[in-house]
Protein backbone atom coordinates (compact mmCIF):
# COMPACT_ATOMS: atom_id res chain seq x y z
CA UNK A 1 0.00 0.00 0.00
CA UNK A 2 1.12 3.32 -0.73
CA UNK A 3 -0.26 6.91 0.57
CA UNK A 4 -0.60 10.18 -1.01
CA UNK A 5 -0.72 13.61 0.25
CA UNK A 6 -4.21 15.19 0.45
CA UNK A 7 -2.10 18.23 -1.19
CA UNK A 8 -1.19 16.30 -4.47
CA UNK A 9 2.19 17.61 -4.32
CA UNK A 10 4.60 15.39 -2.59
CA UNK A 11 5.87 11.52 -3.82
CA UNK A 12 3.80 8.76 -2.57
CA UNK A 13 5.41 6.73 0.75
CA UNK A 14 5.44 3.44 1.81
CA UNK A 15 3.69 2.60 5.33
CA UNK A 16 7.02 3.11 6.90
CA UNK A 17 7.74 6.37 5.43
CA UNK A 18 4.35 7.91 6.46
CA UNK A 19 4.36 6.89 9.69
CA UNK A 20 7.67 8.73 10.69
CA UNK A 21 7.28 11.54 8.57
CA UNK A 22 3.35 12.91 10.04
CA UNK A 23 2.15 14.83 7.60
CA UNK A 24 3.69 14.91 3.89
CA UNK A 25 6.01 17.51 2.89
CA UNK A 26 3.54 19.50 1.00
CA UNK A 27 1.58 19.95 4.15
CA UNK A 28 -0.62 17.83 3.19
CA UNK A 29 -2.18 14.71 4.93
CA UNK A 30 -1.78 11.17 3.74
CA UNK A 31 -4.20 8.64 2.72
CA UNK A 32 -4.07 5.25 0.98
CA UNK A 33 -3.77 5.57 -2.84
CA UNK A 34 -6.02 3.03 -3.19
CA UNK A 35 -8.84 1.94 -1.14
CA UNK A 36 -9.85 -2.25 -0.13
CA UNK A 37 -12.81 -3.48 -1.09
CA UNK A 38 -13.53 -4.75 2.20
CA UNK A 39 -16.63 -7.06 2.50
CA UNK A 40 -18.63 -6.15 5.80
CA UNK A 41 -20.41 -9.21 6.41
CA UNK A 42 -17.69 -11.30 5.77
CA UNK A 43 -15.69 -10.14 8.09
CA UNK A 44 -17.59 -11.76 10.93
CA UNK A 45 -16.55 -15.08 9.83
CA UNK A 46 -14.17 -16.82 10.64
CA UNK A 47 -13.23 -13.78 13.17
CA UNK A 48 -16.62 -13.51 14.93
CA UNK A 49 -17.69 -10.77 16.74
CA UNK A 50 -14.75 -10.38 18.75
CA UNK A 51 -13.36 -6.51 18.81
CA UNK A 52 -9.78 -6.85 18.54
CA UNK A 53 -9.64 -9.89 15.78
CA UNK A 54 -12.05 -8.12 13.31
CA UNK A 55 -10.19 -4.84 13.93
CA UNK A 56 -7.45 -6.89 12.67
CA UNK A 57 -8.92 -8.27 9.77
CA UNK A 58 -10.19 -4.06 8.68
CA UNK A 59 -6.81 -2.98 9.62
CA UNK A 60 -5.23 -6.12 7.35
CA UNK A 61 -7.62 -4.76 4.04
CA UNK A 62 -5.14 -1.20 4.68
CA UNK A 63 -1.93 -2.55 5.93
CA UNK A 64 -1.53 -6.32 4.57
CA UNK A 65 0.21 -5.88 1.89
CA UNK A 66 3.22 -3.39 3.63
CA UNK A 67 3.18 -5.08 6.90
CA UNK A 68 1.35 -8.96 5.88
CA UNK A 69 -1.35 -10.37 7.17
CA UNK A 70 0.01 -12.48 10.38
CA UNK A 71 1.91 -9.02 11.09
CA UNK A 72 -1.28 -7.02 11.47
CA UNK A 73 -3.27 -9.17 13.32
CA UNK A 74 -0.78 -9.39 15.99
CA UNK A 75 -0.41 -6.30 16.41
CA UNK A 76 -4.41 -5.72 16.52
CA UNK A 77 -4.26 -7.54 19.05
CA UNK A 78 -1.55 -6.43 21.51
CA UNK A 79 -2.63 -2.72 21.16
CA UNK A 80 -6.90 -3.09 21.22
CA UNK A 81 -6.75 -5.67 24.59
CA UNK A 82 -9.88 -3.67 25.63
CA UNK A 83 -13.42 -4.01 25.26
CA UNK A 84 -15.83 -1.85 23.35
CA UNK A 85 -19.16 -2.57 24.61
CA UNK A 86 -22.39 -1.11 23.07
CA UNK A 87 -25.21 0.75 25.26
CA UNK A 88 -28.88 0.54 23.94
CA UNK A 89 -30.10 4.30 25.22
CA UNK A 90 -33.51 2.95 23.01
CA UNK A 91 -35.13 1.87 20.83
CA UNK A 92 -33.38 3.60 17.84
CA UNK A 93 -30.22 5.02 19.56
CA UNK A 94 -27.20 3.00 20.66
CA UNK A 95 -23.59 4.26 22.46
CA UNK A 96 -20.88 2.99 21.50
CA UNK A 97 -18.54 2.94 24.43
CA UNK A 98 -14.96 3.47 23.28
CA UNK A 99 -13.15 4.54 26.10
CA UNK A 100 -12.55 1.59 28.39
CA UNK A 101 -8.35 1.54 27.48
CA UNK A 102 -5.95 2.87 29.85
CA UNK A 103 -6.86 6.23 29.47
CA UNK A 104 -10.40 6.42 29.13
CA UNK A 105 -10.41 7.68 25.94
CA UNK A 106 -11.38 6.65 21.98
CA UNK A 107 -7.88 7.97 21.37
CA UNK A 108 -6.12 4.81 22.86
CA UNK A 109 -7.15 3.05 19.95
CA UNK A 110 -5.26 4.90 17.38
CA UNK A 111 -2.09 5.98 19.90
CA UNK A 112 -1.82 2.31 20.95
CA UNK A 113 -1.54 0.90 17.20
CA UNK A 114 0.70 3.23 16.66
CA UNK A 115 2.87 2.77 19.06
CA UNK A 116 3.29 -0.63 18.28
CA UNK A 117 4.07 0.20 14.90
CA UNK A 118 6.51 2.38 15.76
CA UNK A 119 7.85 0.06 17.75
CA UNK A 120 7.78 -2.69 15.04
CA UNK A 121 9.19 -0.37 12.43
CA UNK A 122 12.13 1.80 14.52
CA UNK A 123 15.68 0.62 13.74
CA UNK A 124 17.26 0.00 17.77
CA UNK A 125 20.62 1.25 16.76
CA UNK A 126 19.27 3.92 14.54
CA UNK A 127 18.77 7.98 15.59
CA UNK A 128 15.99 8.55 18.41
CA UNK A 129 12.31 9.37 17.10
CA UNK A 130 10.94 12.26 18.42
CA UNK A 131 7.01 11.98 18.87
CA UNK A 132 4.99 15.33 18.87
CA UNK A 133 1.16 15.56 19.72
CA UNK A 134 -0.71 18.40 19.40
CA UNK A 135 -3.69 17.94 22.52
CA UNK A 136 -7.60 19.50 23.11
CA UNK A 137 -7.96 16.99 25.53
CA UNK A 138 -7.78 13.29 25.18
CA UNK A 139 -5.11 12.82 22.64
CA UNK A 140 -1.94 13.64 24.97
CA UNK A 141 -3.31 11.35 27.64
CA UNK A 142 -3.80 7.92 25.02
CA UNK A 143 -0.51 9.42 23.09
CA UNK A 144 1.80 9.67 26.33
CA UNK A 145 0.73 6.72 27.82
CA UNK A 146 1.27 4.23 24.46
CA UNK A 147 4.65 5.34 24.53
CA UNK A 148 5.75 5.87 27.98
CA UNK A 149 9.09 3.84 28.44
CA UNK A 150 10.07 3.15 24.54
CA UNK A 151 14.03 2.98 24.46
CA UNK A 152 14.54 5.44 21.79
CA UNK A 153 11.48 7.91 21.41
CA UNK A 154 10.48 10.80 23.14
CA UNK A 155 6.87 12.00 23.33
CA UNK A 156 6.39 15.97 23.32
CA UNK A 157 2.74 16.88 24.47
CA UNK A 158 1.81 20.61 23.66
CA UNK A 159 -1.61 21.31 25.12
CA UNK A 160 -3.45 25.16 25.32
CA UNK A 161 -2.59 25.87 29.15
CA UNK A 162 -5.61 26.05 31.17
CA UNK A 163 -7.77 24.61 28.29
CA UNK A 164 -8.10 20.71 29.09
CA UNK A 165 -9.45 19.82 32.04
CA UNK A 166 -7.36 19.02 35.12
CA UNK A 167 -8.18 15.33 35.17
CA UNK A 168 -7.00 15.07 31.11
CA UNK A 169 -4.02 16.70 31.70
CA UNK A 170 -3.09 14.89 34.93
CA UNK A 171 -2.71 11.87 32.38
CA UNK A 172 -0.12 13.30 30.53
CA UNK A 173 1.78 16.05 32.76
CA UNK A 174 2.58 13.15 35.28
CA UNK A 175 4.44 10.85 33.49
CA UNK A 176 7.73 12.09 33.29
CA UNK A 177 10.49 10.24 31.82
CA UNK A 178 10.16 10.26 28.06
CA UNK A 179 7.12 12.49 28.26
CA UNK A 180 7.41 16.23 28.11
CA UNK A 181 4.58 18.30 29.11
CA UNK A 182 4.47 21.76 26.69
CA UNK A 183 1.85 24.28 28.19
CA UNK A 184 1.19 26.49 24.92
CA UNK A 185 -0.20 30.20 25.84
CA UNK A 186 -2.83 29.90 23.48
CA UNK A 187 -5.34 27.23 22.21
CA UNK A 188 -5.51 24.22 20.52
CA UNK A 189 -5.26 25.96 16.86
CA UNK A 190 -2.14 27.55 18.39
CA UNK A 191 -0.82 24.24 19.69
CA UNK A 192 -1.80 22.38 15.93
CA UNK A 193 -0.56 25.49 14.03
CA UNK A 194 3.08 25.34 15.84
CA UNK A 195 3.62 21.31 15.42
CA UNK A 196 2.78 21.80 11.79
CA UNK A 197 5.31 24.10 11.70
CA UNK A 198 7.75 21.92 13.19
CA UNK A 199 7.15 19.24 10.39
CA UNK A 200 7.28 21.14 7.53
CA UNK A 201 10.89 22.96 8.98
CA UNK A 202 11.99 19.56 9.53
CA UNK A 203 10.65 17.86 6.11
CA UNK A 204 12.84 21.01 4.52
CA UNK A 205 16.29 19.19 6.64
CA UNK A 206 16.03 15.68 5.91
CA UNK A 207 15.21 12.47 3.94
CA UNK A 208 15.98 9.88 6.55
CA UNK A 209 12.81 7.56 7.00
CA UNK A 210 13.89 6.54 10.10
CA UNK A 211 12.41 10.17 11.29
CA UNK A 212 13.82 12.56 13.88
CA UNK A 213 10.31 14.07 14.31
CA UNK A 214 7.14 12.59 13.61
CA UNK A 215 3.24 12.80 15.12
CA UNK A 216 0.74 10.70 17.38
CA UNK A 217 -1.62 12.88 15.72
CA UNK A 218 -5.07 11.74 13.29
CA UNK A 219 -2.31 13.69 10.81
CA UNK A 220 -1.03 10.43 11.06
CA UNK A 221 -1.94 7.97 8.76
CA UNK A 222 -0.87 5.26 11.38
CA UNK A 223 -3.31 6.83 14.60
CA UNK A 224 -5.91 7.78 11.72
CA UNK A 225 -6.48 3.82 9.84
CA UNK A 226 -7.08 2.10 13.18
CA UNK A 227 -10.43 4.25 13.59
CA UNK A 228 -12.00 2.85 10.89
CA UNK A 229 -12.22 -0.18 12.52
CA UNK A 230 -15.01 0.21 15.28
CA UNK A 231 -17.30 1.40 12.19
CA UNK A 232 -17.35 -1.78 11.12
CA UNK A 233 -17.34 -3.39 14.54
CA UNK A 234 -20.49 -0.95 15.16
CA UNK A 235 -22.25 -1.87 11.98
CA UNK A 236 -22.07 -5.54 12.35
CA UNK A 237 -23.05 -5.80 16.19
CA UNK A 238 -26.36 -3.74 14.80
CA UNK A 239 -27.19 -6.10 12.07
CA UNK A 240 -26.72 -9.33 14.80
CA UNK A 241 -28.88 -7.27 17.24
CA UNK A 242 -31.59 -6.52 14.80
CA UNK A 243 -31.56 -9.58 12.61
CA UNK A 244 -31.88 -8.26 9.47
CA UNK A 245 -30.30 -5.34 7.26
CA UNK A 246 -30.37 -2.07 8.91
CA UNK A 247 -29.05 1.45 7.92
CA UNK A 248 -27.09 2.94 10.07
CA UNK A 249 -26.59 6.93 11.34
CA UNK A 250 -23.55 7.31 12.82
CA UNK A 251 -23.31 10.48 14.87
CA UNK A 252 -19.18 11.58 15.35
CA UNK A 253 -19.20 13.92 18.43
CA UNK A 254 -16.19 16.02 15.94
CA UNK A 255 -13.07 18.17 16.96
CA UNK A 256 -10.55 18.09 14.62
CA UNK A 257 -12.07 15.46 12.27
CA UNK A 258 -10.08 12.98 12.68
CA UNK A 259 -13.27 10.26 13.90
CA UNK A 260 -15.21 11.40 11.42
CA UNK A 261 -12.58 11.00 8.35
CA UNK A 262 -12.09 7.40 9.10
CA UNK A 263 -15.97 6.70 9.40
CA UNK A 264 -16.04 8.29 5.85
CA UNK A 265 -12.66 6.24 4.74
CA UNK A 266 -14.51 3.11 6.22
CA UNK A 267 -17.79 3.44 4.26
CA UNK A 268 -15.77 4.36 0.71
CA UNK A 269 -14.15 0.72 2.09
CA UNK A 270 -17.02 -1.36 2.00
CA UNK A 271 -19.02 -0.51 5.17
CA UNK A 272 -22.83 -0.02 3.43
CA UNK A 273 -25.91 1.46 4.65
CA UNK A 274 -24.56 4.09 6.33
CA UNK A 275 -24.48 7.88 6.70
CA UNK A 276 -22.88 10.67 8.85
CA UNK A 277 -23.61 13.04 11.19
CA UNK A 278 -20.74 16.22 11.98
CA UNK A 279 -21.68 16.73 15.62
CA UNK A 280 -19.84 19.64 16.75
CA UNK A 281 -20.42 22.61 19.52
CA UNK A 282 -20.57 25.64 18.90
CA UNK A 283 -16.89 25.76 17.15
CA UNK A 284 -19.05 24.85 14.09
CA UNK A 285 -17.10 25.39 10.49
CA UNK A 286 -17.88 21.86 9.28
CA UNK A 287 -21.48 22.27 9.68
CA UNK A 288 -21.38 25.60 8.10
CA UNK A 289 -19.23 24.53 5.48
CA UNK A 290 -21.91 21.77 4.76
CA UNK A 291 -24.58 24.33 4.92
CA UNK A 292 -22.64 27.07 2.54
CA UNK A 293 -20.00 25.14 0.68
CA UNK A 294 -17.45 27.96 2.17
CA UNK A 295 -15.06 26.54 4.54
CA UNK A 296 -14.22 29.55 7.14
CA UNK A 297 -11.69 28.64 9.30
CA UNK A 298 -11.80 31.27 13.22
CA UNK A 299 -10.44 31.37 16.37
CA UNK A 300 -11.81 28.30 18.42
CA UNK A 301 -14.49 29.55 21.27
CA UNK A 302 -14.40 27.80 24.85
CA UNK A 303 -17.05 25.48 25.59
CA UNK A 304 -17.76 22.45 28.20
CA UNK A 305 -17.13 19.98 25.65
CA UNK A 306 -13.16 21.20 25.55
CA UNK A 307 -11.83 18.66 23.54
CA UNK A 308 -13.80 19.68 20.32
CA UNK A 309 -12.85 23.08 20.70
CA UNK A 310 -11.22 23.26 16.97
CA UNK A 311 -11.81 26.31 14.93
CA UNK A 312 -9.93 24.85 11.95
CA UNK A 313 -9.86 21.16 11.88
CA UNK A 314 -6.73 19.60 9.79
CA UNK A 315 -9.21 16.08 8.75
CA UNK A 316 -11.33 18.08 6.49
CA UNK A 317 -8.83 17.96 3.95
CA UNK A 318 -8.94 14.21 4.33
CA UNK A 319 -12.79 14.72 4.07
CA UNK A 320 -12.46 16.44 0.73
CA UNK A 321 -10.33 14.58 -0.80
CA UNK A 322 -11.68 11.35 0.05
CA UNK A 323 -14.87 12.78 -1.95
CA UNK A 324 -12.52 14.16 -5.07
CA UNK A 325 -13.61 17.64 -3.75
CA UNK A 326 -17.33 16.70 -4.97
CA UNK A 327 -19.59 18.87 -2.53
CA UNK A 328 -22.02 17.62 -4.14
CA UNK A 329 -21.35 14.08 -2.95
CA UNK A 330 -20.08 14.71 0.01
CA UNK A 331 -23.12 16.52 1.22
CA UNK A 332 -25.36 13.03 0.41
CA UNK A 333 -23.31 11.13 3.61
CA UNK A 334 -22.63 14.04 5.61
CA UNK A 335 -24.74 16.59 7.48
CA UNK A 336 -24.01 18.65 10.03
CA UNK A 337 -25.29 20.04 13.29
CA UNK A 338 -23.96 22.50 15.79
CA UNK A 339 -24.97 22.28 19.46
CA UNK A 340 -24.88 24.75 22.40
CA UNK A 341 -23.78 24.33 26.07
CA UNK A 342 -27.32 24.62 27.23
CA UNK A 343 -28.45 21.62 24.83
CA UNK A 344 -25.33 19.72 25.90
CA UNK A 345 -25.87 20.43 30.07
CA UNK A 346 -29.34 19.66 29.46
CA UNK A 347 -29.07 16.05 27.02
CA UNK A 348 -26.74 14.70 30.47
CA UNK A 349 -29.46 15.34 33.04
CA UNK A 350 -32.39 14.39 30.67
CA UNK A 351 -30.32 10.96 29.92
CA UNK A 352 -29.46 10.36 33.37
CA UNK A 353 -32.91 11.22 34.65
CA UNK A 354 -34.70 8.96 31.81
CA UNK A 355 -32.03 5.59 31.48
CA UNK A 356 -29.33 5.98 34.66
CA UNK A 357 -26.45 5.92 32.03
CA UNK A 358 -24.22 9.21 32.16
CA UNK A 359 -22.19 10.74 28.72
CA UNK A 360 -19.28 12.51 28.91
CA UNK A 361 -20.49 16.15 27.16
CA UNK A 362 -18.81 14.98 23.97
CA UNK A 363 -20.93 12.13 23.76
CA UNK A 364 -24.08 14.39 24.77
CA UNK A 365 -23.43 16.62 21.60
CA UNK A 366 -23.52 13.25 19.67
CA UNK A 367 -26.95 12.51 21.66
CA UNK A 368 -28.40 15.81 21.08
CA UNK A 369 -27.55 15.75 16.94
CA UNK A 370 -28.95 12.17 16.81
CA UNK A 371 -32.24 12.77 18.48
CA UNK A 372 -32.54 15.95 15.69
CA UNK A 373 -31.01 13.80 12.86
CA UNK A 374 -33.01 10.12 13.67
CA UNK A 375 -36.74 12.44 13.08
CA UNK A 376 -35.51 13.15 9.65
CA UNK A 377 -34.76 9.27 8.94
CA UNK A 378 -37.11 7.20 10.01
CA UNK A 379 -35.80 3.93 8.48
CA UNK A 380 -32.39 4.41 10.53
CA UNK A 381 -30.60 3.22 13.73
CA UNK A 382 -28.41 5.52 15.21
CA UNK A 383 -25.01 5.05 17.14
CA UNK A 384 -23.13 7.87 18.87
CA UNK A 385 -19.57 7.31 19.47
CA UNK A 386 -19.06 7.98 23.40
CA UNK A 387 -15.55 9.62 23.40
CA UNK A 388 -14.43 9.80 26.99
CA UNK A 389 -15.37 8.24 30.60
CA UNK A 390 -17.66 11.22 32.18
CA UNK A 391 -15.15 11.12 35.10
CA UNK A 392 -12.72 12.95 32.97
CA UNK A 393 -15.39 15.90 33.01
CA UNK A 394 -16.80 15.32 37.07
CA UNK A 395 -16.45 19.47 37.13
CA UNK A 396 -19.01 19.37 34.23
CA UNK A 397 -21.40 16.68 34.79
CA UNK A 398 -21.46 16.20 38.15
CA UNK A 399 -23.35 19.45 38.91
CA UNK A 400 -25.61 18.14 35.93
CA UNK A 401 -26.41 14.60 37.63
CA UNK A 402 -26.46 15.53 41.62
CA UNK A 403 -24.12 13.37 42.29
CA UNK A 404 -20.40 12.37 41.96
CA UNK A 405 -19.18 9.72 39.19
CA UNK A 406 -16.80 7.36 40.76
CA UNK A 407 -13.04 7.39 39.78
CA UNK A 408 -11.40 4.62 37.74
CA UNK A 409 -7.86 3.52 39.09
CA UNK A 410 -6.15 4.84 36.41
CA UNK A 411 -7.40 8.20 37.14
CA UNK A 412 -6.52 8.23 40.79
CA UNK A 413 -2.72 7.34 39.90
CA UNK A 414 -2.55 10.37 38.11
CA UNK A 415 -4.36 12.46 40.71
CA UNK A 416 -1.50 11.64 42.93
CA UNK A 417 1.37 12.15 40.99
CA UNK A 418 3.29 15.09 40.33
CA UNK A 419 2.80 17.47 37.55
CA UNK A 420 5.83 18.14 35.44
CA UNK A 421 5.11 20.89 32.51
CA UNK A 422 6.98 23.35 30.57
CA UNK A 423 5.32 26.66 29.64
CA UNK A 424 5.57 27.92 26.55
CA UNK A 425 4.74 31.43 24.20
CA UNK A 426 3.16 29.62 21.03
CA UNK A 427 5.83 30.67 19.11
CA UNK A 428 7.74 27.86 17.24
CA UNK A 429 11.43 28.97 17.91
CA UNK A 430 10.43 28.34 21.66
CA UNK A 431 8.87 24.56 20.41
CA UNK A 432 12.46 24.41 18.76
CA UNK A 433 14.23 25.34 21.94
CA UNK A 434 12.89 21.67 23.66
CA UNK A 435 12.69 19.67 20.43
CA UNK A 436 16.62 20.69 19.52
CA UNK A 437 17.04 19.59 23.54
Amino acid sequence: MEFVSTRGNSPSASLREALFLGMAPDGGLFMPRFYPALDAISLREPQGQEWDELAGAVLAGFLGDSLGTETVTNLAHRALNFPVPMVQLSERVHVLELFHGPTLAFKDVGARFLASLLTHYRNPSGPPVTVLTATSGDTGGAVAHALHGLDGVRAVVLFPDGRVTPRQERQFSTLGGNVVSVAVQGDFDDCQRLAKEAFRVEATNTTDTNGILTSANSINVARFLPQTTYFFYAWLRLQVFFKTRTNVLFSVPSGNFGNLAAGLLAKASGLPDTSFLAATNVNDVVPEYLQTGVFSPRPSVTTMSTAMDVGNPSNLDRIVHLYGRDFGRLRQDLVGQRVTDEETSSCIGRIHRETGYVPDPHTAVGLVALEKHLELHPDHVGVVLATAHPAKFANVVEPVIGEEIPLPAALIRCLESERQVIPIEPRLEALQEILGD
